[in-house]
């Protein structure tokens, strides 16, 4: 929720909240915002929404919202009194032109004092208005994931393959390397693409607070539950849940996950009857499941439910190919933004791009760019408009090195990996360096040995 000054509320008075809400709505030239009453009747229909859907205020207000709109009938957008509040829901909106338009759809419904629902503000925006800039190679894109690695391509190919099933899938990579990106590919690329996709951070929340965000709760469930609140499983009903850093996930609610997965119901907290979902879950990690299982940290039997098809994305200073393709994506787009425009990249800055170690992966590439673009403003992009951490010595890597070739070349493999293992028992980024594979690599091998 936004945040306001004590002051707000005699302003808006002053100005009057019908012209406030009026000139807000008209702001999103580029989507359409209406609202809509307890009967999901529209109350007011903004001149963007007049261009996206070629039906003016006249044609609109007073019908029902599914009616003006013509939605597609499996998708009916009026069960919001129920979810409450939905976020890039995909839509499919028929124009009275007989286009059809894809668009995302935001809205948040509002409650009286009962309870009761009193209606909603929504915007919807053409998909083709928010998707990312593609270059010219679309085989180099796929829903906003740009690569030419072959790993990442052939874990794309995956992720093409198994979004035309229900299987679970678990998302393997480190921070920052798109795993969000990924899970919401294996959504639109799935039958269920048109269904909403929810997304939630394990490590974010209290246990409490967390259970209560994935399954609900009803009204009077604990001090403060004024209202029954459906919970993230029964909003995604019918679409995917992804759920980040699932390692995080409490023992607790485990077990709740679980009998989800199996059961396909669960009981809101504080409930006595349980609530039926079909919703595909897609979960992430930058941690190994089997690894916190020998731990004792994560169920063992949740692990084999969650990793039906595990897919691994490989860290950016494995994909070395990919760094100038991503950087070049990233200025293409801040070039627009009309500050500075970068044309072209010093080859001495090119050089401590391409070898840098990158640990926060591409959103780190992201940032560096922002940094970039924000401390300089020349048309090159050169040393002094990188971060200090760049123009820092190196960190000599001789050890590890030295190490790999004192190794006796009579080592078998296995030995090697338990070695490895053995000397880099938290980091398995060191210990696959220790055996001289990459990581995924190296993570193969353990499957293989069962180490």
């Amino acid at each position: 929720m936004a945040s306001s000054s004590p002051l707000f509320k005699r302003w808006l008075g002053q100005i009057g909240a019908d012209q406030v809400v009026e000139v807000l709505t008209d702001l999103f030239e580029s989507g359409a915002a209406f609202i809509v009453d307890s009967n999901s009747d529209i109350l007011l229909w903004s001149k963007g929404a007049e261009q996206l859907f070629g039906l003016s205020a006249t044609e609109t207000i007073g019908k029902p919202c599914k009616t003006a709109l013509n939605c597609d009938s499996d998708n009916d957008p009026c069960n919001l009194a129920e979810l409450g509040i939905v976020k890039s829901q995909a839509v499919r909106i028929h124009r009275p032109d007989g286009r059809t338009l894809n668009c995302y759809r935001t809205a948040r419904a509002f409650y009286d004092s009962n309870g009761g629902f009193a209606g909603a503000i929504e915007f919807l925006q053409a998909q083709s208005d928010t998707a990312p800039e593609q270059k010219p190679d679309d085989s180099d894109s796929f829903h906003g994931i740009l690569s030419r690695d072959p790993a990442m391509k052939e874990a794309i190919k995956i992720i093409r393959n198994v979004a035309e099933t229900e299987a679970t899938v678990l998302i393997r990579g480190e921070s920052g390397t798109g795993k969000e990106m990924v899970a919401h590919a294996l959504h639109l690329e799935s039958p269920r693409h048109y269904q909403p996709f929810l997304a939630i951070n394990c490590a974010a929340l209290t246990p409490s607070l967390l259970e209560s965000e994935l399954f609900g709760h009803v009204k009077g469930a604990f001090t403060g539950a004024v209202r029954n609140h459906a919970g993230l499983f029964q909003r995604a009903n019918g679409g995917t849940l992804f759920l980040d850093e699932i390692a995080e996930l409490p023992l607790e609610l485990q077990a709740k996950l679980l009998r989800v997965i199996q059961e396909r119901n669960f009981i809101p907290v504080g409930g006595d009857s349980a609530v039926s979902v079909d919703v595909r879950i897609i979960a992430a990690t930058h941690r190994s499941l089997r690894e916190e299982v020998k731990a004792g940290r994560f169920r063992e039997d949740l692990m084999y439910r969650l990793r039906v098809v595990p897919i691994f994305l490989p860290p950016l200073r494995e994909r070395r190919q990919d760094i100038s393709l991503l950087l070049q994506h990233l200025i293409d787009r801040h070039n627009t933004q009309g500050h500075r425009h970068i044309d072209s990249i010093a080859p001495e800055a090119m050089r401590l791009l391409l070898d840098y170690r990158w640990p926060g992966n591409v959103r780190e590439l992201n940032n560096v760019v922002e940094y970039a673009y924000a401390v300089g403003r020349d048309s090159e992009l050169s040393i002094g408009d990188l971060p200090p951490e760049f123009r820092e010595p190196l960190r000599p890597t001789a050890t590890i090195d030295q190490h790999l070739t004192a190794r006796p070349k009579s080592q078998n493999e296995a030995e090697l990996i338990r070695e490895a293992l053995e000397n880099n028992p938290d980091n398995l980024e060191q210990a696959a360096q220790y055996a001289g594979m990459s990581r995924a690599t190296f993570w193969r091998k353990r499957r293989k040995y069962g180490l």
